[in-house]
């Protein structure tokens, strides 16, 4: 319990930054501004269901998948490195705002798969099983969905606090934040391969 405690940081951040809610605040408001209050909780709800089961399914099946394909943890820390510095650079580059139409079952896509669990979360949590665990990484997940939920719920008052243009300011800083813990597990991997074979 203790080393969980100890590890929850190391977990907790890099799936906050790779969720990035301030992303996708500004796009939930605009795919549920038609909606009544108890449809868009129903949407809300779908959304982080959707999210959990899918990052949970992608976390069992990935530890099976990498001895199948003679995959190690280092090689899947560098390849996955590389790809969230590739999510993280769009990111960072990328002007303006999705435009996408209103529909009750987006709760299931877009939002939960890719908006909230993309490719940058389920990358994220693998390398993180792999490197502190899966309890947790999933302790970590559970409490970032559970930050996401109450964010969507309060999704309007928060961009209102904020403002538009300091959510957009938020989320580049989380692009930022991403692709300097990319970086840092592409390091990470090539250090422990030169380690095991040296």
């Amino acid at each position: 319990m203790l080393d969980i405690i100890k590890t929850l940081p190391n977990t907790f951040i890099p799936i906050f930054v790779a969720i990035d809610v301030f992303m996708v605040l500004p796009i939930f408001i605009s795919m549920t501004k038609d909606m009544t209050e108890p449809t868009r909780q129903v949407v809300v709800r779908d959304s982080i269901i959707t999210a959990l089961i899918v990052s949970i399914v992608f976390i069992a099946l990935g530890e099976g998948i990498f001895k199948i394909l003679g995959i190690t943890s280092d090689d899947f820390k560098i390849a996955g490195g590389l790809v969230l510095l590739v999510f993280a650079v769009m990111d960072l580059i990328q002007r303006g705002e999705a435009r996408l139409r209103s529909d009750a079952k987006m709760g299931v896509v877009p939002l939960g798969v890719p908006l909230i669990a993309g490719p940058a979360v389920l990358t994220t949590t693998l390398v993180l099983v792999t490197h502190y665990g899966i309890v947790s990484t999933l302790v970590s997940l559970i409490l970032n969905l559970f930050i996401v939920w109450i964010s969507l719920l309060k999704a309007e008052r928060i961009i209102r606090f904020f403002g538009k243009g300091g959510i957009i300011g938020i989320s580049k800083v989380m692009a930022l934040l991403l692709a300097s813990i990319a970086i840092m597990m592409i390091r990470i991997g090539i250090e422990n391969i030169i380690k095991s074979n040296g």
